[in-house]
């Protein structure tokens, strides 16, 4: 069965807690709850990761070269400036896509610049929770489905 690994940055899990105004009131358990479900859909195994640290994430991307198909990130503040990150992920030959459940285009300007978008496959942001199930959608495609990726 192919696995997937959908890793969760700084702060995600203070989801429906945290600024609802801009990111609702959806909780990252209820996230990770519907991206496994898309994923049993699937017929792909789903595990999701979710860490306050920069060190743990690249720990967690580096197992992932070896135990994972596709990766789905949303970097939280790490987006826009860990190179380590980048680095990390770019180590990888798997597809990696990088979800924002805001438009990181229509915030602050210091939340405009993704460091980690050019190292991945593509990038969902600003359709919520719908940006995780497209990403696990897409990596399906991408791995069972054979679609090109293009870019």
């Amino acid at each position: 069965m192919k696995k997937i690994l959908v890793i969760h940055g700084p702060n995600l899990n203070m989801l429906g807690i945290r600024n609802k105004k801009v990111y609702g009131d959806i909780t990252l358990e209820t996230i990770d709850k519907m991206v496994k479900q898309k994923g049993k859909e699937l017929g792909i195994e789903v595990e999701t990761f979710q860490s306050n640290y920069e060190g743990d994430i690249i720990d967690k991307i580096h197992i992932a070269k070896d135990y994972y198909d596709g990766v789905i990130i949303n970097p939280g503040a790490y987006t826009h400036y860990s190179i380590a990150i980048r680095d990390a992920l770019e180590i990888l030959d798997i597809p990696i896509i990088e979800v924002h459940l805001t438009n990181i285009y229509k915030r602050e300007e210091f939340r405009q610049k993704s460091v980690i978008a050019p190292v991945c496959t593509g990038q969902i942001c600003g359709l919520g929770y719908l940006g995780y199930i497209m990403a696990i959608e897409s990596i399906y495609e991408i791995i069972i489905g054979g679609i090109k990726s293009y870019g």
